[in-house]
C-alpha cells in the first residue's frame, strides 16, 4: 500500500517525496528524536529531493549508481567527507525506512561505500587552559558565578551544549552527585559529576538561580528568567575563553572533547568514557584512541625493562 501524501513535523510537504513525508513523522513520533535532529533530517531529504528532481528520477527508481553520482555531486558543490557521510546514512535510513513498509523490496544504497572520514581529534584545552577558563567569570554576580557553573558542569560531565540547556532542577541529584540527562533520541543516561561541581550548582540553587526571577524550571537561566539556549551558552563559552586570552579554535563541544581526553589521559577505558558520553556506538568514541594508545605507549616507556636501557 503507497503512503498518502500527510503533513510532517517540519512543514516541507511541497518540496519533499510522501514516503520521505513518512520517514520524518516515524522518526518524531517512533524514535522521538528532537526538533534539531529532526531539521537535519529535513534538509539532508530535501537536498535529495532537489537532486532527483534535476535527474528526473523517481524515488522509487533509486539505485546505487544514483547514490554514487548524488555523492560525486555533493562534493562537487563543497561537501566534505563528513558531510557526506551524513547524507548517505540519512538515506540509507530513509530505505530502510521503505523496506520496513513494504514500499521497496531492497535498500539501493546497502552496499555503497562510506566516504573515508578523517580521525584528527577536535582541539581540546589543556588541563592548565581549563583552569585559566573557570578561573574567569567573577563570582560576585549572578552572571558569573551562573557562565562559572555552567563551564564547571560542561567539564565535569562532557555534556553537549543542547544537553545542557535541556536540565531541570529536578535533574539534578547534589546529594549522590548524579544528573539525568536526555541526550540524543531522548535517551536517558546517568552521569556522574565531581565534588568541585556539586558544590557551585548547590550554591547556585540556593543563592543566585533565584535572582534570576525564573519563569521557567529550566537549570540555567537567561537575565529574562527563561532557559538558555544554545547560541547564549556558545556565545557565552566564546566571550569566556576570550578574556581567559586562549587563542585556540573552540567550538561547543571544546569542554566535551577536553573532558573525554583528560578522563584518558588519567586512566579512564575508551568503554567508561563511551558510556558517559552517551554514545550509542563505541566507534563514535574512537577517536579518542590515540590519547588511550599515547598513555600505553608512555607506561611501556617507563615501566618495560628495555624502556631505560641506553646500553
Amino acid at each position: 500500500m503507497q503512503p498518502s501524501p500527510s503533513s510532517h513535523p517540519l512543514q516541507r510537504l511541497s518540496t519533499l517525496h510522501p514516503w520521505m513525508d513518512r520517514y520524518l513523522e516515524f522518526l518524531v513520533v517512533e524514535k522521538g528524536l528532537a526538533e534539531n535532529s529532526i531539521a537535519s533530517y529535513s534538509l539532508d531529504l530535501e537536498a535529495f529531493a532537489r537532486f532527483l528532481r534535476q535527474e528526473k528520477m523517481d524515488l522509487k527508481k533509486v539505485t546505487a549508481q544514483t547514490g554514487l553520482l548524488y555523492l560525486m555531486y555533493l562534493r562537487g558543490v563543497g561537501l566534505q567527507s563528513r558531510s557526506l557521510a551524513r547524507h548517505l546514512s540519512t538515506l540509507r535510513g530513509l530505505f530502510a525506512y521503505c523496506i520496513q513498509e513494504g514500499w521497496l523490496a531492497q535498500n539501493p544504497l546497502e552496499k555503497l561505500d562510506n566516504p573515508k572520514l578523517p580521525r584528527n581529534l577536535p582541539d581540546v584545552l589543556s588541563q592548565k587552559e581549563i583552569r585559566t577558563l573557570l578561573a574567569q567569570p567573577d563570582l560576585r554576580d549572578k552572571l558569573g558565578f551562573r557562565d562559572r557553573t555552567m563551564l564547571e558542569l560542561l567539564y565535569a560531565s562532557g555534556l553537549r551544549v543542547s544537553e545542557l540547556t535541556a536540565l531541570r532542577v529536578l535533574d539534578l541529584d547534589l546529594q549522590a552527585g548524579l544528573l539525568r540527562v536526555f541526550g540524543k533520541g531522548r535517551k536517558e543516561r546517568l552521569v556522574p559529576i565531581h565534588h568541585a561541581a556539586q558544590e557551585m550548582l548547590q550554591v547556585y540553587l540556593q543563592t543566585w538561580r533565584p535572582a534570576f526571577l525564573p519563569v521557567q524550571d529550566a537549570l540555567f537561566l537567561n537575565r529574562s528568567g527563561k532557559a538558555m539556549t544554545r547560541q547564549g551558552i556558545w556565545k557565552m563559552i566564546k566571550v569566556r575563553v576570550s578574556k581567559a586570552g586562549i587563542r585556540k579554535p573552540i567550538s561547543p563541544h571544546t569542554l566535551r572533547h577536553s573532558f573525554a581526553t583528560h578522563l584518558l589521559e588519567g586512566g579512564a577505558d575508551l568503554r567508561t568514557v563511551q558510556i558517559l558520553l552517551g554514545h550509542a556506538d563505541i566507534s563514535a568514541t574512537e577517536i579518542y584512541t590515540h590519547v588511550q594508545a599515547s598513555r600505553l605507549k608512555s607506561t611501556h616507556e617507563r615501566h618495560h625493562p628495555r624502556g631505560q636501557d641506553t646500553t
